[in-house]
Parts: C-alpha cells; sequence; structure tokens
C-alpha cells in the first residue's frame, strides 16, 4: 500500500500548475454525459468512476487510468462535477501507487448556491479556464 496521500487544489493552482508540468494529467471521472454535454477541461481524458443510469461503479476504472497514465510518477489531476467523485477516486489511484494525486477542488460547476445553481460560487468554468463541450 502506497504512503502517498491525496492533495486538493483549486482550478486556478491546477492550471498554473500543469502550464510548468505539461506532463500532467487531468482525468475526468464524471458521467460519460457529463463529460460531453456540461463540458470539460480542453484535454481531459474520461474515465468515469461510476456511470449510467442508475450509476454503477466503473469496476475497471484503475486499469482504465492504467491505460492512458502507466506511468505512476506521472501527476494525476482528478476533475468531478463538484470534488467529492475525484476524491473517492484519488484516494484508490494512491492506494494503487500514484505517486502525485490531486482532486481538483470544486470540480468543473463548483458547489451548489442559496439558489442550488451550479457554476456561481467555484470551478473549473467559474475561474474562466479552458474548457470545451460537444
Amino acid at each position: 500500500m502506497s504512503e502517498t496521500t491525496v492533495q486538493n487544489m483549486k482550478p486556478p493552482q491546477v492550471w498554473e500548475f500543469l502550464q510548468s508540468h505539461p506532463n500532467g494529467v487531468i482525468i475526468d471521472v464524471r458521467t460519460t454525459c457529463e463529460h460531453l454535454f456540461v463540458g470539460r477541461p480542453i484535454g481531459a481524458i474520461l474515465v468515469p468512476w461510476k456511470d449510467g443510469l442508475p450509476m454503477q461503479p466503473n469496476v475497471h476504472f484503475v486499469d482504465q487510468v492504467k491505460e492512458h497514465v502507466p506511468d505512476p510518477a506521472t501527476p494525476v489531476f482528478l476533475l468531478c462535477r463538484s470534488g467529492h467523485r475525484s476524491l473517492e477516486a484519488g484516494k484508490v489511484l494512491a492506494e494503487v501507487g500514484y505517486q502525485t494525486v490531486v482532486n481538483i477542488e470544486e470540480g468543473f460547476e463548483g458547489p451548489l448556491d442559496e439558489n442550488k445553481h451550479r457554476g456561481t460560487l467555484g470551478g473549473w468554468r467559474f475561474h474562466g479556464l479552458p474548457w470545451e463541450q460537444n
């Protein structure tokens, strides 16, 4: 078992880190629909932590991440909607030996505001970082 812990960084910190460490990889752990239709950071790789309706755990998650990121020394940044699923996924990657595992706090859409809307208090898009959608 690895001694690696999951770090937390806000989206602007992640973007800044990636500018000076281009070998870092963003893994989007959201569902396929979220990734395609809500949007994603440019270059993010989709590996759902859970997917489908109802959402089911992706039993191949670790193997799929290893296909995209075979070197456990590569910095891995995990993104979900608000930072909760990505934290769960990060703990698993740290356990299997990934050395730099970062949960992107606030996720892509950020927390709910007082009107139960996302995107007004934080998240990748809220901070104006590069993203795309289908």
